[in-house]
């Protein structure tokens, strides 16, 4: 019996799983680069929740004005999305974070300058075209860059900076806020030039996407990136020979300089994603445009842009105030999408998103209640805004360990070589949609139904988007992206594709079923 515990233990320290690898450092540079550029999406949105108080006193604008000043720009960056993945095809993803960058920087400059109402939109258009590009790029550039052990915690960089240039934002409105009324907003505004300079700089000195190379026949250099983002030089080979397999390249064909097939450089991507979906296409589509859809319809945009707004209407009236309250707002977030980007890789995509949902529906709620509260009370009560203040904080940090990240992470990881860009576009084009229908109709909402009657609405949306999740994400956490084609496709039965998939992973390992072989004869 010694013997045989002894024999099981020896089985289960040979056969237990290799530690896993630290993080690759290239990669992780190449990530931070990359996802910088979603500073730009950040900033602007945390700067005019603020900036839009003094925007209305000095230029003298309507209420359906400031919806559309707030909201236009998520319309505006569906130009940018759109045309992004083509762009990031025939440019390559790292001229495409540049071209970005420089943008962006001209419709900063152009809303600092702004001298009226259509000055503003102006700028608004521009800077909004280049948020489109750095939204759908950024996130497809991480995930082709990084290897499968990390993939979850790098590619969530982007929204980690979404939330670092909102608190930026936040900090820029308080620290101007003191200046003159015509002087003030305009700086907020303007000063997100300098990050977009910076940004550009950066991108520039990091690598090529592999997958990109390999579409463009350059092996070579591909494969030297590989072996500077792997964790290992076999995994750089596999992963170069799945990258060779899915854009139509022979395994042994190992030339730096390759012809690839005509049908990789992107004709027939709209009619393969939209007109003639294969099962697993179609699923993945689903769940791409999903999450982005239910990231933005369950009301962040409206807290994070109408944060000012929603504490007026809580009890706090001086605007120094309610800037501070948001400030505490946008420090929530970033703390807690640091959280979320280290437990990604750890205990996978699906219980943080479904964790942070759940909290989202409760902190909604109580947000919902506590506003209808003070709506219907004759008097000042303190615990009801601190009801207020202590739901908004919870809900921007369950978004933030969840929905946030997971929604850049899930739709990037998913979609296959040659749908990849063009898919990701897709998924940025209904995120912005909707962002920008929320954020244009919220004070309209709020007057039709009253704000604690829409935050009910937006609990409402939030439950549903749970049972959707449930009933549809399979787990994707260390799974390769070329794997993503046989784990979709089944839909609601995907648990299934899942166990036969690990099933088959354990039968293809020799080494696996002999360690469980004399685990089982151990006992």
């Amino acid at each position: 019996m010694a013997e045989a515990n002894g024999v099981a233990a020896a089985g289960q320290t040979a056969f237990d799983p290799p530690p896993k690898p630290k993080t690759n450092k290239y990669a992780l540079a190449c990530s931070f680069l990359a996802s910088m550029t979603s500073i730009l999406l950040g900033y602007d949105i945390g700067v005019m929740s603020g900036a839009i108080l003094y925007i209305q006193k000095d230029l003298k604008i309507s209420d359906v004005q400031t919806e559309v000043i707030m909201g236009i720009l998520n319309v505006y960056s569906l130009l940018g999305s759109a045309a992004a993945g083509r762009t990031s095809d025939w440019l390559g993803r790292r001229y495409t974070i540049v071209f970005a960058g420089a943008i962006f920087f001209v419709g900063a400059l152009l809303m600092g300058f702004a001298t009226d109402y259509s000055f503003l939109m102006v700028g608004r258009f521009v800077a909004g075209v280049g948020v489109g590009y750095a939204l759908m790029i950024a996130p497809v550039y991480t995930a082709e860059v990084s290897p499968a052990a990390s993939r979850g915690f790098l590619t969530s960089f982007p929204e980690v900076f979404i939330n670092f240039g909102i608190l930026l934002g936040y900090v820029s409105n308080f620290a101007f806020s003191g200046l003159p009324l015509n002087l003030g907003w305009r700086l907020m505004l303007g000063i997100g030039a300098v990050p977009s300079v910076f940004i550009a700089i950066g991108v520039l000195a990091m690598p090529e996407s592999p997958r990109w190379l390999v579409m463009q026949g350059r092996l070579g250099d591909a494969k030297r990136v590989l072996d500077k983002t792997s964790d290992s030089l076999e995994e750089s080979k596999l992963r170069l020979a799945d990258i060779k397999e899915a854009a139509g390249i022979p395994d042994d064909c190992d030339d730096d300089i390759v012809a690839v097939p005509e049908r990789n450089h992107g004709e027939g991507i709209w009619r393969e994603l939209l007109l003639r979906p294969t099962p697993a296409v179609r699923h993945i589509l689903l769940c791409a445009v999903g999450i982005h859809f239910f990231q933005q319809s369950s009301g962040i945009d409206s807290v994070v842009l109408y944060s000012p707004e929603i504490f007026k209407k809580a009890g706090i009236h001086n605007d120094r105030d309610k800037l501070l309250a948001t400030m505490a707002v946008g420090l929530v977030k970033t703390l807690f999408i640091l959280v979320a980007t280290f437990l990604l890789d750890k205990i996978g995509r699906r219980p943080l998103l479904l964790s942070s949902v759940a909290g989202m529906i409760v902190s909604l709620l109580g947000l919902a209640i506590g506003l209808k509260i003070i709506e219907h009370s004759d008097h000042r009560l303190i615990w009801a805004i601190a009801l207020c203040l202590g739901s908004v904080l919870m809900y921007v940090a369950f978004f933030s360990i969840g929905m946030g990240p997971i929604t850049w992470v899930y739709s990037s990881e998913i979609f296959p070589l040659r749908l990849r860009a063009q898919g990701c576009s897709l998924g940025v084009a209904a995120n912005r949609v909707t962002s920008g229908v929320l954020s244009m109709t919220f004070l309209s909402l709020t007057k039709a139904i009253t704000i604690g009657g829409a935050f009910f609405l937006y609990a409402g949306i939030a439950f549903i988007a749970l049972l959707f999740f449930y009933s549809l994400y399979p787990e994707t956490q260390g799974r390769t992206l070329e794997e993503m084609d046989t784990l979709f496709g089944s839909f609601f039965r995907w648990r299934s594709t899942a166990r036969a998939l690990k099933e088959k992973s354990r039968d293809n390992n020799p080494q696996l079923q002999m360690g469980t072989a004399i685990i089982a004869v151990s006992h």
